[in-house]
């Protein structure tokens, strides 16, 4: 994957110079532990400081953020989002243990903070890099949705289960279309 990472990495800087390659970003994972998830940077530098104004324009309901067509992305960055690539580096967070390959996603603290007792269910195990809501629709569901289908994979979670989620993630990945 090294001739990826290198192409991405150089993109990233042609369209951005000022910014950082790699995103880091508190999430929160297992029994509701905070750690510093890595992404590729997909964003304009300064899209913490305009996320204020845009709150008000969130296109999913529950304890997320979602747009769209959110101006803090930049060009580079909307195929790294569409092709899921901007995820490689949480690979590193599966190395370290914060992770694992599948898993409902960790959430931002703030949208903890938003939590119901029966919201935070999704926070007794590994949190993952994909899950079965990410092959399931995606940012075509809302966040109850999305809690759901997080509670339904821990349910029934078995290694067979994760290889099918990784499957239909590659799936995804190559022929992406509510992802945003």
């Amino acid at each position: 994957m090294s001739p990826l990472l290198l192409i991405v990495c150089i993109a990233i800087k042609l369209e951005d110079p000022k910014g950082p390659i790699l995103f880091k970003q508190v999430r929160v994972g297992k029994e509701e532990r905070q750690f510093e998830i890595y992404k590729f940077r997909t964003m304009r530098a300064d899209a913490e400081e305009m996320l204020e104004e845009l709150l008000k324009y969130n296109e999913i309901e529950g304890a997320m953020f979602k747009m769209k067509d959110d101006p803090r992305i930049t060009k580079i960055g909307k195929f790294l989002r569409k092709t899921s690539i901007d995820e490689l580096p949480q690979l590193w967070n599966v190395v370290k243990g914060d992770m694992a390959l599948v898993g409902p996603r960790p959430p931002l603290p703030r949208e903890v903070a938003e939590y119901s007792v029966h919201d935070k269910k999704r926070l007794t195990v590994t949190p993952g890099c994909t899950g079965l809501w990410q092959v399931s629709g995606r940012n075509d569901l809302d966040f109850h949705q999305m809690v759901e289908l997080d509670l339904q994979y821990i349910k029934e979670a078995s290694l067979v289960f994760d290889f099918k989620i990784m499957v239909k993630t590659v799936g995804v990945m190559l022929a992406p279309k509510n992802a945003y």
